[in-house]
């Protein structure tokens, strides 16, 4: 590791954590899925049911990282699991996929927030890539100000988006729940077709992949652990309690929906927790849940530029991207590692290509997961020693489970969409060159056949 001035400010606690992990998770997919599964699954208990096996496999996943948050409270994320256990090569690959990872979404984030401020605020709609821009550059102003201003608007985001959905659930309950329905569950749902058939297990998969990828975010406050006053106790608390808190609210949501909307209904839906709202509120429904997707999307664009600076931060701190990415404000805000990450998302919001890059990024990231969780094991297996002052509950076996799962869905991902797999494998392979090409230019610069570690900050 190569020190590089001033280095990143100790403030954030338990709260701005379970924030993260709530801004990083909930989004629009809580708002819509709950249709999806009904057309897949055709039975309102299944339908809870896979919620919170989503919520349990999501636990088990974030009992893992926990671990690995606790023993390496480092700024960056998986890049620092990864590094540790595999080496520079693997790290590299690993950081820069999740970067790329990251833009892509911020990209999409932000388009999908200028979608919903153009269903609002008519006007708006007129450029929405020049709005999504422009979502981008103020929050990239906000967080430019300092650390302390982000994490009070992280805080307050968060908290906002969770009233208002308490809103629309209590609601839910007040009303008075529909009558069962007499129509037949729709007729290429798991419940209508034969146990074990190729459509049936077609139709559950479909289900667990939806689940799951509404899960994902449990991880965003690995990326500042470095900043966490009390990181070792810090970062299990919030993985953990912030991934049973987002599994409770997705449960309680949906038994919600599905209170005031009928099964066939609600499997003919596109946004069911808007027409779920226009049950509870009849007049202002709509645009009530309109504004919570708003704020879903805009917590999640909050998140994501916290988090992803650091990533350049860490790679750049360890020599493999420019030293001034590593650089920090005196507010405690990696600017130029923001600047870079703000430009990365403006430039694939104009360029109109972003949806083939989450396409591609959607399956180097079950990588990155993959790697993590293989991180785990084969430090386990190799630093016995290691202080962990938080150790993973169940492992091997909770471990195993995650990884396999993880590979499951990488394959299907790779037979849903071969075009993009086949190009994610192009840019690991290009990885080869340029990671060569920088590890000679820092071995040189270092002037040893070797990087120079030093130890890492003092956790606690």
């Amino acid at each position: 590791m190569i020190q590089t001035g001033r280095p990143l400010t100790r403030i954030l606690g338990l709260g701005f954590g379970l924030a993260m992990v709530f801004g990083g998770t909930v989004g629009v997919g809580i708002l819509r899925l709950p249709g999806t599964l009904a057309a897949a699954l055709g039975d309102s208990r299944l339908i809870v049911l896979f919620w919170i096996l989503g919520g349990v496999y999501s636990l088990l996943g974030a009992v893992a990282v926990a671990e690995l948050a606790a023993m390496m409270p480092e700024a960056g994320g998986f890049y620092v699991y990864v590094r540790r256990a595999f080496g520079n090569g693997p790290g590299f690959v690993v950081g820069w996929s999740d970067w790329v990872n990251q833009i892509a979404s911020l990209a999409y984030g932000a388009l999908t927030a200028a979608t919903f401020m153009g269903t609002l605020w008519p006007a708006a709609a007129v450029n929405p890539r020049a709005l999504a821009v422009a979502i981008i550059g103020g929050f990239t102003v906000l967080h430019w100000t300092g650390l302390r201003i982000g994490s009070t608007a992280t805080r307050i985001i968060s908290l906002s988006v969770g009233l208002m959905l308490m809103v629309l659930v209590v609601g839910c309950f007040l009303t008075t729940p529909v009558a069962a329905s007499g129509a037949p569950p729709p007729a290429m749902s798991a419940v209508s077709l034969p146990l074990m058939s190729l459509g049936m297990l077609a139709a559950v998969v479909t289900a667990l992949r939806a689940v799951f990828l509404t899960y994902d975010g449990w991880y965003s406050p690995i990326y500042m652990a470095e900043e966490s006053t009390q990181p070792t106790l810090t970062m299990p608390r919030a993985i953990i309690g912030g991934t049973v808190l987002v599994a409770a609210m997705y449960v309680i949501i949906n038994i919600a929906i599905l209170r005031v909307l009928p099964l066939p209904v609600l499997a003919a839906s596109q946004l069911p927790a808007a027409d779920a709202a226009r049950v509870v509120l009849p007049r202002g429904g709509a645009e009530l849940v309109t504004v919570i997707s708003l704020m879903t999307v805009l917590s999640l664009i909050n998140a994501i530029m916290l988090m992803t600076p650091r990533i350049l931060l860490a790679i750049g701190r360890d020599g493999f991207f420019t030293q001034k990415a590593a650089q920090v404000s005196a507010g405690g805000t990696p600017r130029v590692a923001l600047a870079i990450t703000s430009l990365g998302a403006a430039t694939l919001i104009m360029s109109g290509t972003f949806e083939e890059i989450v396409a591609v990024a959607a399956v180097l990231f079950l990588l990155i997961y993959i790697s993590t969780y293989a991180a785990l094991i084969v430090l386990r297996r190799r630093e016995p020693a290691t202080p962990r002052p938080y150790r993973a509950f169940g492992f091997p076996f909770t471990t195993v489970i995650v990884l396999a799962g993880c590979l499951a869905l990488w394959i299907a991902a790779i037979m849903e969409d071969w075009h993009s797999a086949v190009f994610a494998g192009i840019l690991l392979i290009a990885c080869v060159p340029v990671y060569a090409w920088i590890a000679h230019r820092r071995r040189r610069r270092l002037g040893e056949p070797v990087a120079v570690k030093v130890a890492p900050p003092n956790p606690t």
